[in-house]
């Protein structure tokens, strides 16, 4: 027959936040060992792409480590993913390239 095992903590119903694993004890015994949500991890605020080179943690995890583990050197790092930081910095690029010729253009009409 299984031997049978009870939950640990006060919460008694098999919920996302309640899942467990059970484990055998070098004793002989089985325990039941509580697991931690998985984790989605950061995305980019634009295309919700997962930001690479940032842990997915819980978000209070993100507290114990310090900064350079949080960002990217870059800029919009953990923020914006790179292809989304390289399309703002090109429209950046090509609207103040649009708003030279259109002065020029303004410029040379008034000759």
């Amino acid at each position: 027959m299984v031997q049978r095992v009870t939950y640990r903590r006060r919460l008694s119903y098999n919920t996302k936040s309640n899942r467990v694993r059970i484990h055998k004890t070098p004793g002989g015994n089985l325990r039941v060992l509580h697991l931690k949500k998985p984790t989605k991890g950061p995305r980019c605020g634009d295309c919700g792409v997962s930001l690479s080179g940032i842990p997915a943690l819980r978000p209070r995890e993100y507290t114990r480590i310090n900064k350079s583990q949080k960002t990217v050197s870059r800029a919009y790092g953990g923020s914006r993913c790179g292809t989304c930081v390289r399309t703002r910095i090109v429209r950046s690029f090509l609207i103040e390239e649009q708003k030279i010729v259109k002065k020029v253009l303004k410029a040379q009409a008034k000759k």
